[in-house]
């Protein structure tokens, strides 16, 4: 349920679970990491995104309610993303929620459609967040607005969250994956290694 597009130096994965929201199961996820260390080696860029009109909404709710809900993959699967050398590109095709955040997170540049809205309830759940997502989250929107989302129940809209700085840009979702690809060019136009080489002098969040 993970579809692979390498385009050259360029590889795109899509989450294709569209009738259950692209909501995760733990197989969905070992092969999402699979695939990101396959492409790692020769991958200038990676945009992530997913079929329908949400990005994902986060467990499925039976794997969640057996254990996914705490099953150390979800981190395996963020830091497996925030350790690539290449530009990771979010491309939100829609609503992002709960555990999926951790992928959005760890990825370089988030692109969004204006339709989704963003919610992580694991306080009415009684989850805990992935161990780094707070971490990242406050890097980006600070401890105020971190704690709305992830203690508060806030559920915002797109345009809140660029405000916020959550996400970088919004994109109509005709022109979604078009801005996530120009936004690739220039990495997958570089030497082998030079988008890694830019990436790691700049400090992470």
């Amino acid at each position: 349920m993970i579809l692979r597009h390498d385009e050259g130096p360029l590889t795109l994965l899509t989450l294709n679970r569209p009738d259950k929201a692209n909501s995760l199961t733990r197989a969905m996820m070992e092969d999402l990491i699979a695939h990101l260390h396959d492409a790692a080696p020769q991958a200038q860029a990676i945009i992530l995104t997913g079929a329908g009109k949400v990005f994902s909404a986060g467990a499925d709710l039976d794997e969640a309610r057996a254990g996914l809900a705490t099953d150390p993959i979800w981190e395996e699967l963020s830091a497996t993303i925030a350790a690539l050398p290449c530009l990771t590109i979010a491309a939100l095709n829609g609503t992002l929620a709960g555990g999926a955040f951790g992928m959005a997170l760890a990825c370089d540049i988030r692109l969004v459609v204006p339709s989704a809205k963003f919610f992580y309830p694991v306080m009415k759940l009684g989850f805990l967040p992935q161990p780094s997502d707070p971490a990242r989250m406050v890097s980006l929107i600070g401890p105020g607005r971190s704690k709305l989302l992830l203690m508060g129940g806030a559920k915002i809209e797109a345009a809140e969250a660029l405000d916020w700085g959550l996400v970088d840009r919004l994109a109509p979702p005709e022109a979604l994956l078009s801005e996530a690809r120009a936004l690739a060019a220039d990495p997958c136009a570089a030497p082998q290694g030079h988008a890694g080489r830019i990436k790691a002098m700049i400090p992470q969040g």
